[in-house]
């Protein structure tokens, strides 16, 4: 069974590294995969929280630093080293299209993929019943980089998806404790949802 999911994991992995490769998502998969790429996105956030919510931004913004520090530390620090599994670069015999660093770390499960999803899931949580737009694009954003992870070959397609799953499970459980205790504040908030 386990060989079956490797080789399986492998043929997808391959699919998206080399079927997969174009000249435009050569110059673009590693520019969506670096942390810079989104500072203006986050700059963006902060401003928008402070100016629209005020203190109750400022708790949103820790909320999801909390989001962030939580799904890192679960895949980074625990799970990787639990793991130990090489990255697609450094396996002996894969056949890998690299086109960033690859790295001296552990691939399953990709600490990118739980970070962003644990931020987008987070956000969806507190606004996509009244900003529309929230459901799909910071899902689109978060799958966008975990995508980026495979196409650059630092990662299995399984890596991604269980950091996304690790990800999405935090964001959706502080999503909760936010809403709990911010829950007379937060229903103020909901009652001013227009932009």
């Amino acid at each position: 069974m386990i060989n079956q999911l490797t080789q399986l994991d492998q043929h997808w992995f391959s699919v998206i590294n080399q079927d997969l490769a174009n000249p435009v998502f050569d110059v673009l998969m590693p520019i969506l995969r670096n942390r810079l790429t989104w500072v203006p996105l986050y700059l963006l956030a902060i401003y928008f929280a402070i100016k629209k919510f005020g203190r109750v931004g400022g708790f949103m913004l820790l909320f999801g630093v909390l989001c962030f520090a939580l799904a890192d530390y679960t895949s980074a620090s625990i799970l990787k080293p639990w793991v130990a599994r090489l990255r697609p670069c450094n396996t002996p015999g894969l056949s890998v299209r690299t086109l960033v660093d690859c790295g001296t770390g552990f691939s399953f499960p990709s600490s990118h993929a739980s970070n962003h999803f644990a931020l987008a899931v987070f956000f969806v949580m507190l606004f996509g019943k009244y900003f529309k737009w929230t459901i799909f694009w910071p899902l689109f954003w978060a799958f966008s980089i975990a995508f980026a992870q495979v196409y650059v070959g630092v990662h299995f397609p399984i890596d991604v998806l269980s950091g996304a799953c690790i990800g999405s499970l935090i964001g959706i459980a502080l999503g909760y404790i936010f809403k709990h205790f911010f829950q007379q504040t937060y229903g103020n908030m909901e009652s001013n949802s227009t932009i």
